[in-house]
């Protein structure tokens, strides 16, 4: 397992010198630091992450997550997480990756299961060993980097060799709620992608109760117990990534950032931003561009 693990940080640390973060696999992101990370804020996809060298800590609410080398978190659904890498240095440097997850392929691969334990709807985040029968698929996936016109035929088939032996694993029964359509864990994690994907449309409780098939009440109960936060609130904290996003990438303007991403006034998209980052746009943003691993996601 050593090697492997050797050979997949060899795998990573090129990538990522050659490219960056990001990778011609649709939902691969990787992670490279020599040093240990502010606090970054960001909207964890339903994703497989797993942390190759180092450490870091990843926050819901009050609750925390500490994963080091050969571990994996499992994240159920879109959240609003508070992260910090904790153990990085230019020895040892913090590697990690993540992969987002299909809810449907998982889906359709439950019913492929035999005398599978039934899935427990837990916490939506879950931290777990990385078996050795994954790293045989990670490498091939990370290998296809190397050959661009394999991809769209290797790439699905080992995507969906890695989710069936998550599925087979220890979590398996955790990774399964992702798949149940009628569980509350499934239905919540519906309404928190539409948001997630639509959040610079008004939003109306009524509307998002009935996707999940609650009374608002229940809604309410349900999505403030994954998430800690409210509907609302969360729409708020996706809209501000997004615009942070823009900022770094797009446009130097604020208000055109806070328009864009669903604000009608540009003085409370600023309160917000700083509410949420600590430091008004234009600061925030030139803060991120001298200290390149806080706008880490993995």
């Amino acid at each position: 397992m050593r090697d492997a693990m050797d050979h997949l940080r060899g795998l990573l640390a090129r990538h990522w010198h050659a490219k960056g973060r990001e990778t011609q696999i649709d939902g691969l992101f990787l992670s490279h630091a020599e040093q240990p990370s502010d606090i970054m804020r960001s909207i964890y996809r339903t994703s497989f992450c797993v942390v190759l060298q180092g450490s870091k800590i990843s926050l819901l609410g009050e609750q925390a997550w500490r994963y080091t080398q050969g571990q994996y978190l499992i994240a159920s659904m879109d959240l609003p997480v508070t992260a910090q890498i904790v153990e990085a240095s230019p020895d040892r440097p913090y590697m990690a990756f993540s992969l987002t997850i299909d809810p449907a392929m998982i889906a359709e691969l439950v019913v492929e299961l035999e005398d599978a334990s039934p899935a427990i709807e837990r916490g939506p985040l879950v931290i777990g060993a990385l078996d050795p029968s994954l790293l045989d698929p990670l490498i091939r996936l990370f290998a296809l980097l190397d050959t661009p016109r394999d991809l769209p035929v290797l790439a699905p088939l080992i995507r969906r060799e890695i989710v069936w032996r998550l599925l087979n694993g220890p979590h398996g029964g955790s990774l399964r709620q992702i798949g149940l359509a009628g569980g509350a864990i499934a239905r919540i994690a519906r309404v928190l992608r539409w948001i997630a994907d639509h959040y610079a449309d008004p939003i109306s409780i009524d509307e998002l109760a009935g996707m999940a098939a609650m009374s608002a009440a229940s809604l309410h109960r349900h999505f403030k117990a994954a998430t800690t936060l409210t509907p609302i609130q969360f729409q708020k904290q996706v809209r501000l990534q997004a615009a942070r996003r823009l900022l770094l990438s797009e446009t130097d303007e604020a208000a055109a950032a806070g328009f864009a991403v669903g604000y009608e006034s540009a003085s409370q998209f600023n309160r917000d931003y700083r509410r949420l980052f600590g430091q008004p746009p234009r600061r925030d943003v030139s803060a991120i561009r001298k200290d390149v691993t806080a706008d880490l996601e993995v």
